[in-house]
């Protein structure tokens, strides 16, 4: 696979998203995660991210189990990324205090069988609390060896640019994909200029870019979110088969296609699909060998543009932390 850097760490050009790992949409098993985790490695993903609010914990603990049953040492190929600041409702609440994350990443820890992890971020900011403050909480856990750097998720430019002052920021992760452009105001920039690694996380857009159209009903999270509702999926469904077309009738599979326009966009991006089922890994797992001309680019520009998705990313109830900026 194509390799770019996160941080300081080589890893394939596309990671691996674990929230499904968890069950967050729909019921799976420890075979068949590890049967994705396998295909990801044979496929040369190398980056896993997780969170220990995915599945509650049991996310981070399916790794954990892998890695040892597959006996993958730190420094053997995988580098884990995870965060924590979550924590659930109703309502749900942000909690950026650094002793809550010291302990959150210290349960982390243990269900991963680590003892230091190479990538830990701050999932939501906490906006009472100076940024700052939270940046040298990170700070003392890179120095500790308990980290080896910070990033920060669903944050603004600004943030960023504060938190980066005080300590290097390893990575920013925002939701990014052809239905979701917000981050190309200012965010994906302002990475670039800082040396940060910008990981797109619902590359696929929770499912929107699979092969094949989703129906409703569907898990808690997609029900509740209005680009999900009765009323919006079926105008997002009828733009996305024009592009779902576009893709299959030159030979790319809809996810694919969807992830190889994202590693376009900017050689600092990488995307971190997620999936429970190793045959939908595999459907996308080439995509960083397509290329794109500038022809294909302008077309898929018309095809969608940006802004098309009817309705707001999150519904009320899941925008806690998450900052606006524009």
């Amino acid at each position: 696979m194509q390799k770019r850097y996160l941080g300081q760490h080589e890893v394939g050009a596309i990671g691996l998203g674990a929230m499904s790992l968890g069950g967050m949409y729909g019921p799976t098993d420890e075979a068949e995660s590890f049967a994705t985790l396998d295909a990801a490695r044979e496929a040369g993903i190398s980056h896993i991210d997780i969170a220990n609010i995915y599945g509650m914990g049991r996310s981070e603990a399916v790794v954990g189990a892998w890695l040892k049953a597959r006996r993958i040492a730190p420094g053997q190929g995988v580098v884990l990324a995870t965060k924590a600041a979550i924590i659930p409702g109703p309502p749900r609440q942000i909690n950026n205090e650094a002793a809550y994350l010291r302990a959150e990443l210290e349960a982390s820890l243990k269900r991963l069988g680590r003892d230091h992890i190479e990538l830990f971020y701050l999932h939501r900011r906490e906006a009472e609390r100076p940024v700052e403050e939270v940046a040298g909480s990170m700070q003392r856990l890179v120095e500790e060896g308990k980290i080896g750097g910070y990033g920060l998720s669903e944050v603004s430019p600004a943030t960023l640019r504060r938190a980066h002052a005080v300590h290097p920021v390893m990575a920013v992760q925002n939701e990014y994909s052809l239905w979701t452009r917000l981050p190309e105001l200012g965010l994906i920039s302002a990475c670039a200029e800082l040396g940060v690694s910008f990981v797109a996380f619902s590359p696929l857009g929770r499912g929107i870019f699979g092969d094949q159209p989703l129906a409703r009903p569907m898990d808690p999270f997609r029900s509740q979110n209005p680009r999900f509702s009765a009323v919006n999926l079926p105008e997002n469904l009828a733009a996305v088969a024009r592009f779902r077309a576009f893709a299959l009738a030159r030979g790319y599979s809809c996810p694919a296609l969807a992830l190889a326009w994202i590693l376009h966009q900017a050689p600092h991006l990488l995307p971190i699909p997620g999936t429970r089922a190793a045959l939908h890994l595999r459907s996308w797992g080439k995509a960083e060998q397509i290329r794109l001309g500038a022809a294909d680019l302008a077309e898929i520009a018309q095809i969608l543009p940006a802004g098309f998705a009817a309705g707001a990313r999150y519904a009320a109830s899941q925008r806690t932390g998450v900052e606006s900026y524009c």
